[in-house]
């Protein structure tokens, strides 16, 4: 047994864990965890801000479904990373962040990076924050943390060493289990309970988050069998193929699924907290009895009064109740009928926000088929989240309920990390894009293969539009933008403009067998630009 500082042997134990990357930012107050970074064979990310790190760490793990890990300094570090740890604690993502803190905080003060509760400030953006005040300790803490982020509802976790515990020495790690715990299944009264409710249904209605994006393939070929209607939320787009001829798509914020969803006899919702980020309205529709399978007790127990409230993973519990279904089951949903409301929908979705279909469309040309992308807070996405067809799960990537701005430039970062060759486009608007553009550095310094494109209208479009609605004269909505190409090429990027669609599809595609990084600057107008 290797006696080495904690610091380097928090290392080593997340190796033997499987961790193979690490994002973050060395200091004087964490150099310790970095002394066993390279001799555990870790790749560290340096990110240019701790807020980069963080949004690296939750891009890797949305993409490769991995914990996405990231060391941080003690005070500035940990509250620069606070807002990516209030991200992923909204969205779902699994993400450990491990800091140090000073020793003593009560009796001295006017310390370097001091805080007055550094532990009690990060428990208020993920699910538990905590201080390891031994080796053995943090030893099972990491464990702790490590088996909930497998096992049941996915939350960040933050973990917090004082200095001299990471400079002093201590013994390895206990090796790691031979097997991890499996997710819960649902018991076998529960799985009777759905199918007898599905037998009984002529209009079923399923609701599919992210929670439901394991495991698709094991249940699927039964629920093609169903011919219930459905819907996903923004983060279960792909898991029902956008083409399949009852599915309404990601557009459960339209006006018009409230009545769709009143016209089941039975609404299924699976692995989603139907948030107002999902609806946008307080009641979700049903008059019909809502069924709930979720991980999470508190989303059984929320605002939408499940009927039927099923603890269990989900890819495990539909695959078990699926099954037994007989035959092919007849339905009152029509393909028409989805059709139609489908393009009502778009319509209205295009007179909304005018010119950003088109352009979205032009992607869907442009790009492979397994393309993954990471959205930012802007005007284009909220529009493509709705009608971009995704025929694969895990493949559009956004900040939807914390809704931050800078999140999809280091996300993607962390994402084209995580999954190598597999192509992954960046989406961002020309306000976002500024809150972590320093982060360009890291992929021209890792050469990454990343088209970033900046939907430039020279303002705040959506704040501005909303203080219009208001009856609020515009205010403080309009920037001045640099010069994004040359800014890019500062970096080290390559950059470009195009003048038309055709010119888009061309650069995005041209950006896609690049490497290194290209910022492709779109003018929210180039849809009314002739090719």
């Amino acid at each position: 047994m290797t006696t080495r500082p904690l610091g380097a042997q928090i290392s080593h134990m997340l190796k033997d864990r499987g961790v193979d990357t690490i994002f973050g930012i060395p200091g004087v107050h964490n150099q310790e965890m970095y002394r066993g970074i390279e001799e555990a064979g870790i790749t560290h990310v340096l990110a240019r801000h701790e807020q980069g790190a963080g949004f690296m760490a939750d891009g890797y793990a949305r993409a490769t479904g991995k914990v996405g890990v990231a060391y941080v300094i003690s005070g500035p570090g940990l509250c620069n990373i606070m807002t990516p740890m209030g991200q992923a604690y909204s969205d779902s993502v699994p993400m450990l962040v491990i800091s140090s803190v000073l020793d003593e905080t009560e009796a001295k003060r006017g310390q370097l990076h001091q805080m007055k509760d550094q532990e009690g400030a990060a428990a208020t953006v993920c699910d538990w924050s905590v201080t390891a005040r031994s080796a053995e300790a943090s030893y099972q803490l990491i464990d702790r943390a490590l088996t909930e982020l497998s096992t049941g509802v996915l939350s960040p976790k933050h973990i917090q060493v004082p200095i001299a515990q990471l400079e002093a020495n201590a013994a390895p790690a206990p090796e790691r289990a031979d097997e991890w715990p499996y997710r819960p299944e649902a018991a076998a009264l529960q799985r009777i309970s759905l199918i007898d409710r599905l037998n009984a249904s002529k209009r079923p209605l399923f609701i599919f988050g992210g929670g439901a994006a394991y495991g698709v393939d094991r249940w699927m070929p039964h629920f093609q069998r169903l011919n219930a209607a459905s819907f996903t939320t923004y983060a279960g787009r792909g898991i029902i193929p956008d083409d399949s001829p009852l599915h309404f798509g990601a557009t459960l914020a339209r006006a018009g699924s409230e009545a769709v969803i009143a016209s089941a006899d039975l609404v299924v919702a699976v692995g989603t907290r139907l948030s107002e980020v999902d609806l946008w309205r307080d009641h979700l529709g049903h008059t019909a009895p809502l069924v709930r399978i979720d991980l999470d007790p508190e989303s059984l127990s929320d605002r939408h009064n499940a009927d039927t409230r099923i603890l269990a993973d989900a890819s495990a519990h539909l695959t078990e109740s699926l099954i037994q279904l007989e035959g092919v089951k007849k339905t009152g949903w029509t393909a028409e009928e989805v059709r139609s409301t489908r393009a009502r929908w778009r319509a209205e979705l295009d007179a909304e926000r005018p010119g950003i279909l088109p352009v979205a469309d032009a992607l869907k040309e442009a790009v492979p088929a397994d393309t993954m992308f990471f959205s930012d807070m802007t005007q284009f996405a909220y529009a493509a989240k709705e009608v971009y067809p995704m025929d694969r799960p895990g493949h559009w990537h956004h900040p939807y309920g914390f809704g931050t701005l800078g999140y999809a430039l280091p996300a993607a970062i962390g994402g084209k990390i995580g999954v190598g060759d597999q192509p992954v486009i960046a989406i961002l608007g020309d306000y976002g894009f500024q809150y972590t553009v320093q982060e360009l550095a890291v992929a021209v310094e890792l050469e990454l293969t990343l088209p970033i494109i900046i939907w430039d209208n020279g303002k705040l479009g959506e704040i501005e539009d909303s203080m219009v609605r208001a009856q609020i004269a515009p205010n403080a909505v309009i920037q001045r933008n640099p010069n994004f190409l040359k800014l890019a090429e500062a970096y080290g990027a390559a950059a470009t403009q195009p003048a038309n669609l055709d010119a888009f599809k061309v650069a995005v595609q041209r950006a896609l067998a690049t490497k290194g990084p290209t910022v492709i600057r779109v003018m929210s107008d180039i849809a009314l630009t002739s090719s």
